[in-house]
């Protein structure tokens, strides 16, 4: 059996220092032997920096998944990620040649876990290639290597092909979450093959914002269709820290899954 802890889309310094917080008391709760997290707002939206990104690496997590914004930054951080020293997972189907790659396999006390990541086409501005092609490749390329789980991080805009996925990765994946909502759901289930699925983990952000912004910077784009200041960023200490806990047993099967929402009001 192996356990992993996932946590997605850390939002900026206030919520850096949430997660650190709250992650020695997790950690201790579940004895995790993998930690994944996504890391594209970690420090401004839109643009992990290398300082964050290490300081992410120096606590213990063994990927750091991203998603379409994370090509916004690139040219300041593609030496560092192109380096030995990265745990930086982009998107698998990108379209165009990078130096590194769109999943790991993470070996650790004796244990073994691939992590795939993905890239939904619709509503997505990045050129990217067929999700499920790319995804059989990246199987078909380790069929005969013996791994303790495997996880897949899908980052999608479109709701349609979540259940047909499902069936066509069920019994050869452990688990899929799909990311990009920004709401924990509450929609977690097992397929009769054993993988499971949730289809957002959450986000690590101000609690009283929206998708970050603060209220009255966005309200006229709601209410007037135009934007008639500077959007600003959320500074309110009310916080949420999302995750999930997974237990991985033997055959890839994934036999537990418990959702992690700590909410603090300052």
């Amino acid at each position: 059996m192996i356990k992993v802890l996932i946590f997605w889309d850390v939002y900026w310094r206030i919520w850096r220092a949430w997660l650190k917080k709250e992650l020695e008391n997790l950690e201790k709760k579940y004895s995790p032997d993998f930690k994944i997290v996504n890391i594209d707002n970690i420090s401004y939206w839109k643009w992990p920096i290398e300082k964050h990104i290490i300081e992410f690496g120096n606590l213990w997590f063994d990927a750091l998944t991203t998603w379409n914004h994370y090509f916004d930054n690139l040219w300041k951080i593609k030496d560092y990620i192109a380096s030995w020293k990265s745990k930086i997972i982009r998107c698998a189907n990108y379209e165009w040649d990078l130096v590194w790659d769109g999943y790991k396999v993470i070996e650790k006390n004796w244990k073994k876990l691939l992590v795939i990541h993905l890239l939904w086409r619709t509503f997505m501005w990045i050129s990217v290639k067929n999700p499920f092609r790319t995804c059989d490749e990246i199987l078909e390329k380790y069929k005969n290597e013996n791994f303790d789980g495997i996880i897949i991080d899908f980052h999608k805009e479109a709701t349609s092909e979540w259940y047909w996925l499902l069936h066509y990765l069920d019994w050869k994946v452990s688990f899929i979450f799909w990311t990009h909502t920004h709401v924990q759901t509450n929609d977690d289930i097992i397929f009769p093959k054993w993988t499971w699925f949730l289809s957002d983990i959450g986000m690590n952000w101000p609690l009283y914002s929206v998708i970050w912004a603060e209220f009255e910077s966005v309200k006229s784009v709601f209410l007037n269709w135009y934007r008639d200041r500077p959007q600003e960023q959320c500074l309110d200490k009310n916080y949420i820290v999302s995750g999930v806990y997974l237990e991985i047993w033997e055959n890839w099967k994934c036999e537990k899954i418990e959702k992690i929402k700590i909410k603090w009001e300052l």
